[in-house]
């Protein structure tokens, strides 16, 4: 069996001889006496368990400590004398960062308990975030029926070179799945621009999408490639398309139909070879009803489309996610933060998300550097504690989420097969349809 490992910070060493003569056979530590040389090591392959010593002769620089403790997944345990428990500085620093502590003399029975139900805590902390990073494809988080149906489109996607168009609701994460279909395409080795038309004044955006000479408007100090021209033999990334003004969008379509572009203040044809992927929280069938969209560029956009879907509608992946999060912004956090509360974890099941994933992102990355508890709970996230209409949704439609997502997981399952999906929910074959059609289950 081969031993645990484990690291000791002792700045006199007399802990690590007090170790060795203890003979803990299923354990081996490397005795460091300062912290830059454990920086050094946990660069490496950082060991799950850590002892640090605390004696009243030396002291271990407070933030330079808290630094180490938070960069690294490991359980820490404060080895020290009794007397010191409770001095006014370094016990709430224990209190903050550390698993459990140890009173000096080492007592071999009670140390190695307290090793190993450090030891078992740090296992289980590494396999829920190595969980967390494996539940999903393409660098996106979710297992949920609405993600893993987006893997599958992807899938076809990526092996084509056709126009893509995303639509979906604003923070679902449009640019994250063009990313996706760049970096696992024939295109990754080229470039990825990415534009907001949103974002661009409509005297600017013209050149900013086809370049300009020397001299074309006032301020052209320069000659300047635009957007397409940057992303030849890449891709480019449209987002907020609808935002397009109605004028360029002749120009824009041309581009599309002859692959050539004309800078501003010049005549001649530059061909490119780009791919373009766009997308839109608005609809834009609506705004082609509206004379807000040319229909031709629409039709010349969605070759392929693609929904992302909201946050809301995929609610069995938002703890996934917010684990995700967690481990992503671990380096920021405040020290003694461990995780959320199950009201917390509860609380963000129960909301509507109007911000969908972004807005995840942002109130757990707020909490984990405000919050003062070791668990992030709901008041840490500014989400209601109780039901509002606004914010949580009713029994009626949490129990269509679920219905919905083991219906479309088990047909997914049995590729179609209502009647054996009906004997294994236990309903009738007309009982399954009906529920197909009053939850808007594609066949």
């Amino acid at each position: 069996m081969s031993k645990r490992k484990g690291l000791l910070l002792d700045q006199q060493g007399i802990v690590g001889t007090a170790l060795r003569h203890l003979e803990l056979a299923d354990w081996d530590f490397l005795t460091l006496d300062n912290l830059e040389a454990a920086r050094r090591a946990l660069n490496g392959k950082p060991p799950l368990v850590g002892l640090v010593v605390f004696d009243s002769a030396r002291s271990w620089p407070a933030r330079a400590l808290e630094s180490l403790i938070a960069t690294h997944q490991i359980e820490w345990i404060a080895v020290l004398d009794r007397g010191l428990m409770h001095d006014r500085v370094l016990a709430p620093l224990i209190a903050r960062n550390f698993h459990d502590f140890h009173t000096l003399p080492l007592d071999r029975e009670r140390l190695l308990m307290t090793l190993g139900h450090a030891h078992g805590k740090a296992v289980i902390t590494r396999a829920a975030a190595e969980y967390a990073q494996d539940s999903g494809r393409f660098g996106m988080t979710g297992n949920s029926p609405r993600m893993l149906e987006l893997y599958r489109q992807i899938e076809k996607i990526v092996t084509v070179d056709a126009p893509v168009l995303i639509g979906g609701e604003s923070g679902t994460g449009k640019e994250l799945v063009a990313r996706a279909i760049h970096s696992h395409s024939e295109r990754a080795s080229g470039p990825f621009i990415a534009m907001n038309c949103g974002a661009i004044p409509p005297n600017l955006i013209q050149s900013e999408l086809f370049g300009h000479e020397r001299g074309a408007f006032s301020g052209a100090h320069q000659r300047q490639s635009g957007n397409i021209e940057a992303a030849n033999n890449g891709v480019l990334f449209l987002d907020e398309i609808g935002d397009l003004p109605l004028d360029l969008q002749a120009n824009f379509l041309r581009f599309l139909q002859e692959r050539t572009i004309v800078r501003v203040g010049s005549t001649e044809r530059i061909r490119v070879n780009v791919r373009v992927i766009a997308a839109t929280h608005v609809d834009l069938t609506r705004a082609v009803a509206d004379g807000r969209f040319r229909e031709d560029l629409f039709y010349r956009l969605n070759v392929v489309h693609l929904k992302v879907p909201a946050l809301r509608e995929r609610a069995s992946d938002i703890t996934m996610l917010a684990d995700w999060t967690f481990n992503e912004n671990s380096h920021q956090k405040a020290p003694q933060v461990k995780g959320f509360s199950s009201d917390a974890l509860r609380a963000m099941q129960e909301y509507a998300w109007p911000g969908n994933v972004r807005e995840l992102i942002n109130r757990i990355q707020q909490a984990m550097i405000m919050t003062e508890n070791r668990l992030i709970t709901t008041t840490d996230l500014g989400l209601p504690k109780s039901a509002d209409d606004n914010a949580k949704r009713t029994l009626d439609e949490v129990r269509a989420t679920v219905e919905k997502e083991i219906i479309v997981d088990n047909l997914r399952k049995d590729r179609n097969n209502v009647s054996e999906v009906a004997r294994q929910l236990g309903v009738s074959r007309v009982t399954l349809y009906r529920m197909i059609d009053r939850l808007n289950i594609v066949l």
